[in-house]
């Protein structure tokens, strides 16, 4: 089994997190803070929109069965990169797009998807996504985690979008 990690961000960690926990060959999820310059921050510190960090989930993945192109691909479907530090009614940058890479051929990977996906003119406007090399990771409150699990009536802006990103 050859297990990889990357860290995503896309809007709102709570839908995002149950979307991604779902897609096969998709082995661990968890919700936390990338991106930023406050160590060991929390939800309220980030939701200030101060923190420079970003609302992303760890996810760990069965790169056998889900290759880190196909899994970028649910990503942009998930949400709209195409929006600068916002998704839906969340606005800052704690919101932002972002790819945040464990190794130089994730970066590649995702930086040649994003060329192709803009290259196609499928998306109303350019890709905003950063793509990033992974720093840290710092894990948000355990009520966080799994939240659309624990309060299926909670909020969310994301769904899989219907856009043909076929190559």
């Amino acid at each position: 089994m050859a297990n990889e990690t990357v860290y995503l961000a896309g809007g709102c960690y709570w839908g995002f997190e149950d979307l991604l926990s779902k897609i096969p060959g998709v082995i661990e999820t968890a919700v936390g803070f990338s991106g930023g310059h406050v160590k060991n921050v929390s939800y309220r510190e980030v939701s200030t929109g101060t923190t420079g960090h970003a609302e992303t989930v760890k996810v760990i993945f069965n790169s056998d069965i889900l290759s880190f192109t196909d899994l970028l691909t649910f990503f942009f479907k998930m949400h709209n990169p195409t929006t600068l530090n916002q998704q839906g009614n969340d606005i800052g940058t704690q919101y932002r797009s972002a790819i945040f890479a464990t190794t130089d051929e994730q970066i590649l990977l995702a930086e040649e998807l994003i060329k192709k996906i803009d290259t196609l003119g499928v998306l109303t406007k350019k890709i905003t996504t950063e793509v990033n090399t992974f720093n840290t990771f710092f894990l948000a409150e355990d009520n966080h985690q799994k939240y659309l699990e624990k309060y299926p009536d909670g909020y969310s802006c994301h769904f899989i979008r219907d856009i043909n990103l076929s190559f």
